[in-house]
């Protein structure tokens, strides 16, 4: 009797050392992790804002709140790198502390965004400004390409002002707020030189920070050639947005005007370690050029919107629309979900992101790919019909779901 007494102590003691309390549990979801190359059914479990397990069956009897995810994906937050959130009231003053850029929080957790990359609204003259009005009040995580242009991207005449393209001051106010800033940002820029890339080439090597590219955009001149840009004064690891565009003579495209084939040096770029971006936008995404390249089997690195008031109202609308699109022109769902999580976050050097392993900040997508009849269409209208579409039906932001559509947890709201 004694000995059965002490083995049910040891057996009593053994279960309460393995008992685990999770705040949440996520269940029968089928997890795309591209960092771990897990695509299957698989749970998940969080606590303190962390992944704490990933398993096949995990016992959510001891959970504070449980998702039923049956049918749905279960990935990474995603992550936009080129979106445009230094909104304010400042007349002329377009995508930096302007009236054209968005609030985050509208815009990102109801389409599984946790991470969004303003693309180059602040420069080192105002990003005190953007920290104070928009990263430290927004609940979604807010980071930063900082503009090599030390006003910002306001328009115009400001953007061609090489006098204030300061890479020792854009540098060292990037080095001040290294945790928000992950980058440089080109754009704009209309003349025939290279003086702002160049200046966002010296600013990152000081910072060891990558570069972003939007190049072009005046029809006055001849265009720069691509070429050059990624072989000479790019570096492996720099990012090429917009890479779908076709603007006339504003850009050399990655597809023939005429021919319509696809450029092959772009590829041997892509192999160099140029990251290729979508930078989807108002105007910087074509068929004409997405499909050739999609069929010559070169795929966009990262997934982007360049959300901002115009964009999000036209053809690209938001993230999930633009990975619809890919999947309605061919792109696998688990690189696509690659191309809008690991991959980003190996772009911006955020490699704590991106991913769902044991330990990992528990950032969460469940999205419903429904199927049915629908539509994707670019700046010219062109349409190319799909049966299915990326829907987000819940966002967990570090372990707190912060937007659910059909509440699925149990509880819908921990009391």
């Amino acid at each position: 009797m004694r000995i059965l007494l002490k083995t049910l102590l040891l057996f009593f003691l053994i279960g309460s050392v393995h008992a685990q309390n999770y705040q949440l549990v996520i269940k029968g979801g089928h997890l795309i992790d591209p960092k771990n190359n897990i695509d299957e059914l698989m749970d998940i479990a969080i606590e303190e804002g962390k992944v704490v397990k990933v398993a096949k069956n995990i016992d959510p009897k001891n959970a504070r709140q449980v998702v039923r995810a049956n049918g749905l994906l279960v990935v990474p937050g995603l992550i936009d790198i080129h979106g445009h959130n230094f909104y304010g009231t400042r007349p002329n003053s377009y995508l930096s502390d302007g009236l054209v850029a968005v609030d985050p929080d509208s815009f990102t957790f109801r389409t599984g965004v946790t991470t969004i990359v303003d693309c180059g609204g602040p420069g080192w003259k105002n990003f005190h400004i953007f920290k104070q009005n928009i990263i430290d009040h927004s609940k979604t995580r807010v980071l930063a390409f900082m503009n090599i242009v030390g006003e910002g991207m306001r328009g115009g005449a400001y953007e061609q002002d090489t006098s204030d393209m300061n890479a020792v001051l854009t540098a060292q106010t990037a080095l001040n707020f290294k945790e928000h800033v992950v980058g440089f940002k080109v754009a704009h820029y209309a003349k025939r030189d290279w003086i702002p890339v160049d200046r966002a080439v010296e600013a990152g090597n000081i910072a060891n920070m990558p570069v972003i590219i939007d190049f072009g955009g005046s029809m006055a001149f001849a265009p720069l050639r691509l070429r050059e840009l990624f072989f000479d004064h790019l570096r492996p690891g720099d990012i090429y947005t917009h890479v779908f565009a076709e603007l006339g003579g504003a850009r050399e495209p990655v597809v023939d005007y005429q021919t319509r084939q696809f450029k092959p040096f772009v590829r041997e770029a892509q192999e160099r370690g140029i990251i290729f971006d979508v930078g989807y936008g108002g105007a910087s995404f074509d068929f004409r050029q997405a499909i050739p390249a999609l069929e010559a089997g070169f795929y966009p690195n990262t997934i982007s919107t360049d959300l901002h008031k115009g964009s999000m109202n036209a053809a690209m609308k938001d993230m999930l629309n633009v990975m619809s699109t890919f999947m309605a022109m061919g792109m696998e769902i688990p690189q696509i979900i690659e191309a809008s999580t690991w991959s980003p976050a190996k772009a911006i050097k955020r490699e704590e992101l991106g991913h769902l392993s044991e330990g990992a900040i528990a950032d969460v997508a469940l999205i419903h790919v429904r199927e049915g009849q629908f539509g994707v269409w670019d700046k010219n209208g062109y349409k190319l019909e799909t049966d299915k579409r990326f829907e987000c039906e819940m966002t967990i932001k570090d372990g707190e779901i912060v937007f659910s559509v059909n509440g699925l947890s149990e509880p819908v709201v921990v009391k």
